[in-house]
């Protein structure tokens, strides 16, 4: 079997959150058309219908708060809210424009793009298996749930994402409005005279996001369905390095994940490593460029300069581009970069070596590879991109698309 086969068994301003998108964003949806629903279908008077787990092999169950248990109906609800662009004060943005299917949930920018133009400063964060996260954005350690994060994309200033900072009251009357709404919210939260308020659109759209899981790459068929076929010779070369205590990836980008934390029932407090990769070390002294302070912007400590939340890997190959400030094009350009132990910038505002940075993680050291070692990694991460998930209809665009 092998030993890379052993090795697997609040208002909080979300900069870097929803990441941004505009209207036209690779992949986007278009504007709703007509409603999908016949809105004047009579409302179901039983109880919301419990969500059943359809997990991957090998994938625990998600955390869910005991205050918003999965339903169907929640979820389908959360659906629409996800891919309305009348979720942004101009109509121009959907959460679904800052996170594309198809690019796993990402928008394909170095950085994010709010719905007034705005450029933030990282970039989209990807929602691939985002349940088992422990929390949610680059560099914010506070932010641990998606209920929390929806309400930053809705109402942060700075940057502008969706829009309605102070004007909250616009989107529930717009949303009171629609029928398919109407009917949505009263199947989804039937206990409510009024469920077309903020906690019940929180509650859905993190309901739909939590049913983001991906678990059918070539990597999964070959570790969890002991399909041997599934992955190529050179991929379980690259697996194998990829484990090795010769590289130390999987010291920030281990577990089923391939995150820095798994967070789910039964182990609902993994902690999330903030790491500084060496990408910047402005001065000598491990700073990076403002804003992207990392950690640091939160306890004021320089050991905590460029601190990132290190991203899962899961369906990396169509996430670019890469780092948090989007400023690696390639899968081959990042793993050059870990080779060396830190980037090297020799002149300019941000001139610095990464590789000498005091804030750098000891785990990130450099290491010696040749050209097939590099294509046997770029080959196994190539294994973890899940094409079912990428064009799962249960996840897709349910409006009427041109």
């Amino acid at each position: 079997m092998g030993a890379a086969r052993i090795l697997v068994a609040v208002l909080a301003l979300a900069l870097g959150g929803c990441g941004g998108g505009s209207s036209e964003a690779p992949g986007g949806p278009v504007a709703p058309g007509p409603e999908p629903t016949d809105p004047t279908e009579p409302i179901d008077p039983g109880q919301p219908t419990p969500w059943e787990w359809d997990l991957p092999p090998g994938f625990p169950r998600p955390l869910v708060p005991a205050d918003n248990p999965m339903t169907v109906e929640k979820v389908e609800l959360g659906r629409h809210l996800f891919y309305d662009r009348r979720l942004s004060l101009n109509e121009t943005q959907s959460c679904a424009d800052c996170h594309a299917q198809e690019r796993g949930f990402t928008d394909g920018r170095p950085l994010a793009v709010g719905s007034t133009g705005e450029t933030h400063p990282r970039n989209t964060s990807g929602l691939t298996n985002v349940a088992y996260n422990s929390t949610l954005t680059w560099m914010n350690p506070l932010l641990t749930t998606m209920e929390e994060q929806v309400l930053g994309p809705l109402f942060s200033e700075e940057p502008v994402e969706l829009g309605f900072a102070g004007r909250e009251e616009e989107l529930f009357d717009r949303l009171r409005g629609i029928a398919l709404y109407r009917r949505l919210f009263a199947e989804a939260f039937l206990e409510d005279d009024e469920p077309i308020r903020l906690e019940r659109l929180v509650q859905a759209l993190a309901s739909f996001q939590r049913t983001f899981i991906s678990g059918n790459s070539p990597y999964d068929r070959y570790v969890y369905q002991q399909d041997d076929d599934a992955l190529s010779d050179s991929a379980k070369r690259g697996l194998d390095l990829f484990n090795s205590e010769f590289l130390e990836c999987t010291h920030c980008h281990g577990g089923a994940n391939f995150a820095s934390s798994l967070t789910h029932e039964g182990n609902p407090n993994d902690p999330t490593p903030f790491e500084n990769n060496g990408l910047y070390n402005v001065g000598g002294t491990g700073e990076y460029p403002w804003p992207n302070l990392g950690l640091a912007e939160f306890t004021g400590e320089a050991r905590d300069f460029g601190k990132m939340k290190p991203p899962s890997l899961r369906n990396v190959e169509v996430t670019g581009p890469y780092m948090h400030d989007g400023s690696m094009a390639t899968l081959e350009e990042v793993l050059r970069h870990y080779e060396r132990g830190g980037r090297l910038i020799e002149d300019g505002p941000w001139a610095g070596d990464g590789k000498e940075s005091p804030a750098k993680s000891s785990f990130l050291t450099g290491f010696p590879l040749n050209d097939q070692q590099r294509q046997d990694l770029l080959a196994f991460l190539r294994s973890l991109t899940d094409r079912d998930f990428l064009t799962d209809p249960r996840l897709s665009n349910p409006f009427p698309t041109e």
